[in-house]
């Protein structure tokens, strides 16, 4: 376990608090019970020893690490098992789900459930103070604040989570709304995000998918972005004979006077390919 802790972190020894150790497990009483109740329950391996087993639990539990140490172990979780200085693969990616499933389910104590509907990240508390937060596919990091709430977690710890997902989109299920629009996103560039839904608007209108677009409206999508031709996705959909894009579209403030950077509008490409229930639809909305 010491040396799997020192691959986490980048081949930095932790240390151990042997007094606490040997506190804890003079006081240990509510873990034997649970241990036994779980044996009970048959959850163990036959011929398991519960007084080792929890022996090396309490050993595990009093190795002691600086907030930089932790920070790199939840950055080396949030690559996949990863860790980012070393280029070593410590642990394998299914490991690595497995243990977020149960950081993100259970581990902040009486807390998780608000924990995971509050902040939406996996992490870890500990009575120490600390908590370690993962940010799958981003970074990791550890804070440390002794003060403690009645759950046993980081007072402040915990108000810090909130603002960071109060300012970027980190919960887990920020990307699926629109209301989130307004949090700061540090995995994208500047205009990646208006590049992004060009891009998704215009294969939208060019493969007839209306419920695309009718998503990127309620995500407050503009329809008459162009590109670097000055084409909208009017023009698109018009160019690939699309009628029911077409009309979705018109109903729904894209503009048919449009002009692409040639002076051509979606109608003079419905002309083009000869189709005449868009001229006719088209020729309307310019009159209108």
């Amino acid at each position: 376990m010491h040396q799997t802790w020192s691959r986490l972190c980048a081949h930095e020894p932790p240390g151990y608090d042997n007094a606490v150790y040997l506190s804890e497990r003079d006081t240990a009483d509510r873990n034997f019970a649970l241990a036994y109740f779980m044996r009970e329950s048959n959850a163990f391996p036959k011929n398991t020893d519960i007084h080792k087993t929890l022996d090396f639990y309490f050993q595990c539990c009093f190795l002691q690490g600086t907030t930089e140490q932790l920070s790199i172990m939840a950055a080396t979780l949030a690559g996949g098992g990863v860790c980012p200085f070393t280029g070593e693969q410590v642990f394998a990616p299914d490991t690595v789900q497995k243990c977020l499933s149960l950081m993100y389910s259970c581990g902040m104590y009486d807390f998780s459930g608000e924990w995971a509907f509050r902040i939406g990240l996996p992490a870890k508390s500990g009575v120490s103070g600390l908590i370690l937060v993962v940010i799958p596919n981003v970074m990791g990091f550890a804070c440390w604040s002794p003060r403690l709430d009645r759950n046993g977690n980081s007072v402040r710890g915990i108000e810090f989570c909130k603002e960071l997902i109060n300012t970027f989109n980190f919960h887990n299920y920020d990307n699926i709304s629109s209301c989130h629009h307004r949090k700061f996103d540090p995995r994208k560039q500047a205009h990646q995000d208006q590049q992004e839904m060009l891009s998704t608007l215009f294969w939208a209108a060019s493969s007839g998918d209306v419920s695309c677009i009718r998503r990127l409206l309620a995500r407050d999508v503009d329809l008459n972005m162009f590109d670097y031709d000055k084409r909208t996705a009017l023009h698109i959909a018009a160019s690939e004979g699309k009628e029911e894009v077409v009309s979705f579209m018109l109903a729904h403030g894209a503009r048919a006077d449009f002009k692409d950077r040639w002076g051509n509008t979606a109608l003079d490409d419905a002309r083009r390919v000869k189709h005449k229930a868009l001229i006719n639809t088209l020729e309307t909305a310019l009159k209108n």
